[in-house]
């Protein structure tokens, strides 16, 4: 978290510091989500009586989980984000949807195991939130929950009913109100029930600001194309990452393709910055940047080479991660050693690499940035 975030207080406090300090606009639509937040701190704070001297895990009745939805851009995770740092509680978690869906399919695994070697007479569900809730104790934070596997849609609403039965709160943040998500999907009248119970038992609020924070960012730069690469090049992007992650500390993220780990160095919710090494020097293909291109909205890239038939492989792989960006509407900022027509510019491969040249060009223009992810 920020800095400043950590020093406040309260949810509330640390916006009005942000704003009043010049880090953030004064908002009417984000400042009634954090009000809404700050709610939800108070009945976390609420005090609880102890029963025998043992402090019950389960918070005040009154602490109801939030679900907030809205464009991209508009300051979700962030709002989420500082609510989260002062929340009052021990236990507590800030996860992605798609790491936590991870961690819950492996999770199934290794429980279904145990269940059928000792013959239990358990449910998979419920026993496995029952394993989330003690170690997450009182707060999850979810961001970006977006349902595009049928896996996941057949598993969320047992297992989100089965966790708020175990007292945990919930605040999500999506781009998609409860009712589009998973549309189109497979047997989405059984993912329904998930979304009867959103409304049941979360408030659900729209954060429906008009500014695209984001874009503001972006197009604030000079250009998200930059070359050659040098010092400069180097701070803008460092500068404009730090602004998009809002300053929050930097994770690597583990993602699941076909079995294996794939490490992204530095991620922040739907952000990540890579190496054009980490990404074209390895032995990684199509369903590593179709994960990439589906999990993050925006790629910080840095050290693009200048390519040719010597760099044959890495060539493939950049044309193939190109493609697939592309095709996802994910925004790229990135350095590179030359403009993109002379990236590739003699040699066998310079017919192929034309259309990278094209869709480097265009993944610059503001109608391409405006675009939606799609995941």
């Amino acid at each position: 978290m920020p800095p400043s975030l950590q020093l406040q207080s309260d949810p509330l406090h640390a916006y009005e510091h942000c704003v009043s300090e010049g880090k953030l606009k004064n908002d009417e639509a984000q400042r009634l989500v954090i009000t809404h937040l700050q709610t939800l701190y108070g009945a976390l704070s609420a005090p609880v009586r102890r029963w025998f001297g043992i402090l019950p895990r389960r918070p005040s009745a009154q602490a109801r989980s939030v679900y907030i939805w809205g464009a991209v851009g508009r300051g979700k995770s962030l709002l989420m984000d500082m609510f989260y740092a002062s929340a009052p509680v021990t236990g507590k978690r800030r996860i992605h949807f798609h790491a936590f869906m991870q961690e819950v399919h492996a999770m199934i695994h290794v429980t279904r195991q145990e269940i059928e070697a000792k013959q239990l007479r358990q449910e998979l569900l419920p026993t496995i939130a029952h394993d989330i809730a003690l170690l997450s104790n009182q707060l999850i934070c979810i961001d970006e929950l977006q349902i595009t596997d049928v896996a996941d849609a057949m598993i969320v609403s047992k297992l989100f009913t089965s966790l708020l039965s175990e007292g945990v709160i919930f605040v999500i943040t999506s781009n998609r109100p409860p009712e589009e998500l998973y549309l189109g999907g497979l047997q989405r009248e059984t993912f329904m029930e998930f979304v009867d119970l959103i409304y049941e038992r979360m408030d659900v609020l729209e954060l429906a600001s008009p500014h695209d924070y984001r874009m503001q960012q972006i197009r604030a730069m000079q250009a998200v194309y930059m070359w050659p690469q040098s010092a400069e090049a180097q701070t803008s992007m460092q500068e404009t990452f730090a602004q998009l992650t809002h300053h929050a500390v930097i994770l690597p993220a583990t993602l699941e393709v076909q079995g294996r780990k794939l490490i992204v160095p530095e991620s922040y919710g739907g952000i990540a910055r890579m190496r054009f090494a980490d990404l074209c020097e390895k032995p990684l293909g199509a369903a590593d940047y179709l994960t990439i291109a589906r999990r993050f909205h925006t790629l910080f890239l840095s050290g693009i080479p200048r390519l040719g038939p010597e760099k044959r492989n890495e060539s493939r792989r950049f044309v193939t991660l190109i493609d697939t960006l592309y095709d996802h509407r994910v925004k790229l900022i990135c350095t590179a050693d030359a403009a993109p027509a002379d990236l590739y510019a003699t040699g066998d491969g310079v017919f192929e690499f034309a259309r990278t040249v094209s869709r480097l060009a265009e993944m610059q223009s503001a109608q391409y940035l405006a675009a939606a992810h799609i995941p």
